[in-house]
């Protein structure tokens, strides 16, 4: 199932010494949460407790037609509900015992608010206010809000850039050098692999170099929960020497919206600061029926995955395939995207396909095929769409798929022409930072038109989305490149939704 990762720096490590006396195997059959939730409904049980719809008895009729009653009569409480006051029935941590063990983790814990918070309790967990942390600068508006709640001083690490195809790869081993050379004193790093075009870093390389340093490496793999279950996939971060590791198990697992788990390995991340810096963000209504998701999951994951996940890769090879024969389109292929200067490894369960040959962006060919072909992509950018495939997709999903886009190049002509969208050279998209960002935002700020911000310090962010990577940070002096690309792809399709005029004809900067 986890297979060794080829790499500059360690590979997979054993869980067990060969000395060490063996235990018992977990048993992966098992479901600790779902099974207390089927006692739970068989045991009719009368709650005077939240939640207030009763199982769903209070929930109009209306509703109940649309969500299903089922949603409502596994929506409960998870503390004196689910089990009792005192937590005694232990089903939480045993699902999370068996999710650990299922992907080579020392601990694993269920967050419900999404990797979003995971992210920032992984975060608090390594660096505090005014301590330095490396993070890699193409990472997720969540950590960066993660930066400006714990007042972090970012120490940015360089991606590497494609500029042929105006991409951003994870960075490699030798920028987490240069950047360790600039600030000696960070407590650790904060690697985004895979990206949202699932092209993945050396994590293997990058955590050799936190390790000799003695400092640990956060791996935000929101996009890789499937990882540790196929061989011919990148190797997932604990497997590569990662010490904290954050999934999103609803991207391409199949947890429920939300659902997130962070795994923890090693000894340079105190499971019990983590814990503490994770209950401050936590929600204590967290939710039962994205608990019990996760714990399916895992349990599907640990008895089927290799097959579900080989079936994926299959389809996911054919509909490549397929796509380089429709005129206009070329599906990105792995030696396009990885190598010297590029990304190390890449997910092929995510396809790249280029539509600038149909004479159009990908922003119109994400909208022509929703509206017209009811297929909706995960990603569209000035010149791409990138379909994701799980272990949930099949023959007649990738037909749909296949027979929209085969629509679509019938098209040509007819599509709103490219996007005019001024894109800057790498070196124009490295900002100046110039205040923490946590001052930055909280500090007096202004609303000035976007062509007065130009030389400004940024009060807010400004997040492309998807994939939601943030152009401008707090705290960063603004440039006229980055200011025109902005201004330029909200104009032509461009969503923004962090920035507080969301059209962009002004942005908030720190009051002068």
């Amino acid at each position: 199932m986890n297979r060794p990762q080829p790499s500059a720096g360690e590979t997979r490590r054993t869980r067990r010494a060969p000395d060490a006396p063996r235990t018992p195997a977990p048993d992966h059959s098992r479901a600790p949460v779902l099974e207390a939730l089927e006692r739970h409904h068989r045991s009719r049980r009368y709650a005077f407790s939240p939640p207030g719809h009763k199982g769903g008895s209070g929930v109009d009729a209306r509703v109940a037609l649309t969500l299903g009653q089922d949603v409502f009569a596994s929506d409960v409480l998870a503390l004196n509900g689910l089990d009792d006051r005192r937590m005694s029935g232990g089903y939480l941590e045993r699902a999370e015992e068996l999710m650990a063990d299922a992907v080579d983790a020392d601990r694993a814990y269920f967050s419900t608010c999404g990797s979003s918070l995971s992210v920032k309790a992984a975060m608090l967990a390594v660096a505090g206010p005014g301590e330095k942390l490396l993070i890699t600068r193409n990472a997720h508006k969540s950590v960066i809000a993660g930066v400006i709640l714990a007042g972090i001083d970012p120490v940015w690490v360089r991606p590497r850039w494609d500029a042929g195809h105006h991409l951003s790869h994870p960075p490699g081993p030798e920028q987490v050098v240069e950047a360790f050379r600039r600030a000696p004193d960070a407590k650790g790093m904060l690697l985004v692999t895979p990206t949202a075009y699932g092209t993945c870093a050396d994590i293997g390389g990058i955590a050799e170099v936190c390790h000799e340093r003695g400092r640990p490496l956060i791996v935000d793999e929101a996009w890789g929960a499937h990882l540790p279950f196929h061989e011919d996939l990148p190797s997932w971060a604990m497997d590569a020497g990662a010490d904290l590791c954050v999934t999103s198990v609803h991207k391409m697992g199949a947890g429920l919206e939300q659902g997130s788990v962070f795994h923890l390995r090693g000894g340079l991340v105190d499971p019990a600061v983590l814990r503490l810096r994770g209950d401050l963000l936590n929600t204590t209504s967290p939710s039962v029926l994205m608990w019990a998701a996760l714990d399916g999951w895992r349990r599907q994951m640990a008895e089927h995955g290799r097959e579900l996940l080989e079936d994926a890769l299959t389809l996911a090879g054919r509909v490549r395939e397929q796509v380089a024969a429709l005129s206009g389109l070329v599906p990105l292929e792995a030696d396009e995207l990885v190598g010297d200067e590029r990304a190390f490894a890449y997910d092929p369960l995510m396809v790249v396909i280029d539509v600038s040959g149909l004479g159009t962006s990908g922003y119109a060919a994400a909208d022509w095929l929703r509206q017209h072909r009811q297929v909706d992509v995960g990603l569209a950018d000035h010149r791409r769409v990138v379909a994701q495939l799980t272990h949930a997709d099949t023959e007649e999903t990738c037909v749909a798929l296949l027979d929209a886009l085969t629509e679509l190049v019938k098209q040509r002509g007819t599509l709103p022409p490219p996007v005019p969208v001024h894109l800057p050279p790498p070196e124009g998209l490295e900002l100046e930072q110039v205040m923490l960002p946590r001052d930055a935002f909280f500090g007096p700020a202004e609303d000035v038109p976007t062509e007065r911000a130009v030389g400004r310090v940024a009060a807010e962010p400004a997040s492309p989305y998807p994939p939601g990577v943030p152009v401008i940070c707090p705290g960063e002096r603004i440039n006229r490149e980055v200011m025109e690309y902005l201004s330029s792809g909200v104009a032509h399709g461009m969503y923004v939704p962090d920035a507080s005029d969301r059209s962009l004809r002004t942005l908030r900067v720190v009051a002068e």
